[in-house]
């Protein structure tokens, strides 16, 4: 069951919310799970639905599709969206369902555009998929009923809202050809990604995609209840600001009684309240914490505990108990800080977490799925919990999906997850007539007062890439006409967002997009002249013609919002939506799946500066070796990077640096295929993630040369400064035992800094080891009085392809079991490179992968998913290296 279903499963009968002495206050009746049925504009297709779901996946359900990731299935199923489908089932409420003053059915997510029948009566219509939609049925509600949700192909009124804006164009049209996409999806307030994107297919969804329900009152009922944290410096005391939001039924002002109370806190206050219709059905609250209690705040993953409170708040009108509720409060505060920086232009960017300074480490979020339905908690646990695993503290949950569900936040907020959150604007210009203005206005405050509370969320941002795309006119429109389309962004992002955000939420910061010169940005009217400045704000950087492991080439920022570089997911996520024909990088299936532009041929040149490209007579294992390099390519371009954006957190080189954050482009998959993503379409960890383990690791040490000179530095998010030494070792390619070691003298790591710690000369220090830049690689490492802190580096003297005496190593591998976790024993010949263990289908992660192996002999655990035996890991498991294939299992 999905967590949207299981949400709707436990609301499915009809339950008393909360009651009084004289019966209950409020009732709400589920109208989620099954009972629906779909059909389409003709009605010649009929299914059973579940709710939340989507017609296709009731279509699915029912078998009247296959796999809509199967092969070519997005193109053959394209007559799904475009046609019109309506959701439609009978309930039954109590027989005196009448008696309620107010009834209203309440639908947390429609997909997208709707007019919404209760017995036949319309009560109303929708057409934003971000926003929560009530609608009053008092008048029509009946002890059975019939409802209809009647929904229109997101595709046609995209289009139709574009034709009926004649004044001016709104661009871009339509995605790239490469994209097999949908046009004008900046007309409809939809997940931006569900008509393509460079990474992802076309499904543009219809249905209930959240929670739908019944809610009867007499008085008043509880719309939204959040709590934020507040510390005041001078007295040095926590307070929480409560804000409660009631749908009110009488237009008399109401006088009534609100406790909040925090019993692990010994906290507990009583405020008079008067609720009425409008600004009325607001109130704000301050709960002062018992000053004699201790606070233990919330803080990011690595840098402290992620303590919650229960907190619980009633009110009582008349004596009467109306509401009770109970939700979670934490304590953190977090500051956004643009200051000037001694010795460059421009402006710091970097945050604050109760007060420290944090570098912020991590990855882009895209949504989990085409099908929401089908993000479960076990995909969710799955992808957050490898978030942490990796070393990362927080995520950019970008702004062309959608707000992710509650579960996501709160498993962020319990995993110490940073969320900074766009709003959902991507990559393109908006229309700004007063209606799209007011259904977004109605969006954020829907999703601010949704998601304030959740203390993971660090920052707001109002789009992605859109003020660079004004700035450097990615869209060609006409010089004449920017005045024109820069006061649409003005009164989109500004006047509307911006300002509806600062009304909902003031104990977090807002900028307006990303990449954004912030400050600069607001001095230069919003939209800065070069978005992309390292002096100020984040950059988005993408290079595919440069040499990725080049450090030269990297832009020295303030914080690094986005960079990344593809590669191809494993051959047991791709054959699972293939058949014997696709697997070849000429075939049809492989172009139809690559959606950026010129994509694999990008992919192919990078492979060849560093490797020679797989020249096996059998296809198939030209087709394995590729996906294998297309994902060591991969891993090695996100290390350099990240290596270069951590070193330079305590350093001004230029006028550039003092770079606090790096979020690589992109976490996760949302189907199997090429892309940026660490993490494949069912969970699988590529390459990269086990590289982000160590690049993102608290402690590291980290190699690169300039001017023939070999510099390591030492890195350290810790707040406690570290006595450390280096152990620096060189190897020849034919040999596992060291050519030569060096231990350098004692230092000290300042706590939350990176340093150099060795600098030699490349040249010396190879003929000191009778070595040669084509024969040998450099491992070294940090020691803690003789203990290992952090993982083992590297740094390659050459390109691989140069490295004329690295060996084909063989490598013999045991399984062996050990309660819950898999032992997997390696013994190896020689020097092995980028040795990768995979044991196809079954699910779960090593702990060590796509490592260099430097010894005989090497023991890794593999953590399953699913229960599995010895021998079904012995005859899955398969070693692949820079030679190809190489194991013997005993």
């Amino acid at each position: 069951m999905t967590l949207l279903a299981a949400a709707a499963a436990l609301v499915a009968a009809a339950a008393v919310v909360v009651g009084g002495a004289g019966g209950p206050a409020a009732r709400v009746h589920g109208l989620g799970g099954r009972g629906w049925e779909i059909s389409n504009g003709n009605g010649s297709v009929r299914a059973p639905a579940t709710v939340p779901g989507t017609v296709h996946g009731a279509l699915l359900t029912r078998g009247l599709l296959r796999d809509p990731y199967y092969r070519f299935n997005d193109e053959a199923y394209r007559w799904v969206g475009l046609d019109n489908w309506t959701y439609t089932r009978t309930f039954t409420l109590p027989p005196d369902v009448r008696k309620w003053k107010r009834v209203n059915l309440v639908c947390d997510g429609l997909d997208t555009v709707a007019t919404i029948l209760l017995n036949n009566v319309t009560l109303g219509t929708a057409s934003n998929m971000f926003r929560r939609y009530t609608f009053d049925s008092t008048d029509v509600i009946k002890e059975r009923n019939y409802i209809e949700v009647r929904f229109v192909s997101a595709v046609l009124y995209a289009a139709e809202r574009s034709a009926a804006h004649s004044q001016y164009s709104v661009p871009p049209d339509c995605p790239p050809p490469q994209q097999n996409g949908e046009c004008h999806v900046n007309f409809i307030r939809k997940e931006q990604s569900s008509f393509s994107w460079d990474w992802g297919p076309s499904f543009p969804t219809q249905g209930i995609w959240k929670d739908i329900r019944i809610e009867m009152y007499d008085i008043c009922h509880l719309t939204y209840l959040t709590a934020t944290s507040v510390y005041d410096e001078t007295r040095q005391r926590w307070s929480v600001e409560i804000e409660s939001f009631y749908d009110v039924v009488s237009s008399q002002l109401i006088k009534g009684e609100l406790t909040a109370s925090i019993p692990s806190l010994h906290t507990h206050q009583t405020y008079k309240i008067g609720l009425g219709k409008g600004e009325y059905g607001r109130i704000k609250v301050r709960l002062n914490v018992n000053q004699n209690a201790s606070v233990d705040p919330w803080w990011p993953h690595g840098h402290g505990n992620q303590t919650g409170y229960n907190m619980t708040v009633t009110v009582t009108v008349g004596g009467e108990r109306l509401i009770d509720k109970s939700s979670m409060v934490y304590f953190r505060t977090v500051e956004l800080i643009q200051e000037p920086v001694p010795g460059s232009p421009g402006l710091s960017f970097y945050f604050k977490i109760n007060g420290l300074p944090i570098f912020i480490k991590g990855s882009n979020w895209i949504p989990a799925d085409a099908f929401l339905e089908r993000v479960t908690s076990d995909v969710l646990q799955n992808l957050l919990q490898s978030t942490v695993d990796a070393n990362m503290n927080a995520l950019r949950v970008w702004g062309g999906g959608v707000y992710e569900q509650d579960a996501f936040y709160e498993l962020c907020d319990k995993l110490g997850i940073m969320i900074w959150q766009d709003f959902m604007f991507a990559c393109a210009l908006y229309p700004t007539d007063k209606s799209f203005l007011a259904s977004v206005k109605e969006e954020i405050t829907h999703q601010v007062r949704r998601l304030k509370s959740h203390p993971s969320i660090i920052i707001w941002s109002g789009n992605n890439e859109n003020e660079a795309a004004l700035a450097t006119n990615w869209f060609h429109v006409s010089l004449s006409n920017i005045s024109l389309y820069l006061d649409d962004y003005v009164q989109l992002y500004i006047s509307t967002i911006r300002e509806t955000v600062l009304k909902e939420d003031r104990n977090r910061p807002y900028i307006t997009s990303s990449p954004t010169n912030g400050k600069e940005s607001i001095q230069e009217h919003w939209v800065a002249r070069n978005p992309y400045d390292v002096h100020y704000g984040d950059i988005h950087y993408y290079s595919y013609d440069t040499d990725c492991w080049d450090w030269t080439h990297f832009p020295k920022p303030r914080f690094a919002s986005e960079y990344g570089f593809q590669s191809w997911p494993s051959f047991s996520t791709l054959e699972k939506v293939s058949a014997a024909e696709d697997w070849s990088f000429n075939s049809s299936f492989v172009d139809h799946r690559q959606h950026q532009v010129a994509g694999n041929k990008l992919l192919l040149n990078q492979i060849q500066l560093h490797f020679q490209l797989p020249q096996a007579e059998d296809p198939l294992q030209n087709f394995l070796s590729t996906i294998y390099l297309s994902q060591v390519m991969q891993a090695e371009c996100i290390k350099a990077q990240t290596e270069f954006y951590r070193r330079s957190r305590s350093e001004v080189v230029d006028g550039q640096g003092m770079t606090m954050g790096t979020l690589y482009w992109q976490l996760n998959d949302i189907w199997q295929a090429p892309s940026w993503a660490s993490i494949e379409y069912g969970g699988k960890w590529k390459m990269l993630h086990y590289f982000a383990r160590n690049f993102f690791a608290p402690v590291l040490p980290v190699a690169f040369e300039d001017d023939e000179t070999l510099i390591i530095y030492g890195i350290s998010d810790l707040s406690i400064d570290l006595h450390l030494v280096l152990q620096v070792r060189i190897y020849q390619w034919s040999s596992l035992e060291p050519a030569c070691a060096h231990t350098t003298e004692p230092f000290t790591l300042k706590g939350s800094s990176a340093a150099p710690v060795y600098k030699a000369m490349t040249a010396a220090l190879l003929q000191r080891c009778s070595c040669t830049r084509d024969r040998c690689v450099i491992a070294f490492h940090l020691e803690d009085q003789g203990q290992q802190r952090g993982p083992v580096n590297y740094h390659l003297l050459t390109s691989l392809k140069d490295a004329h005496t690295l060996r084909a190593p063989h490598i013999n591998a045991s399984v062996s079991e050990h309660g819950d976790v898999y032992s997997v024993s390696l013994h190896s010949s020689s020097i092995a490179p980028y040795v990768w263990l995979d044991v196809g289908n079954i699910p779960g992660r090593f702990s060590d992968n796509a490592f260099l192996m430097l010894q005989h002999n090497k023991v890794l655990t593999f953590l399953p998913r699913r229960p599995t035996s010895t021998s079904q890991l012995q005859a899955a498991l398969s070693i692949r290296t820079l030679h190809g294939s190489t194991l013997t299992t005993h």
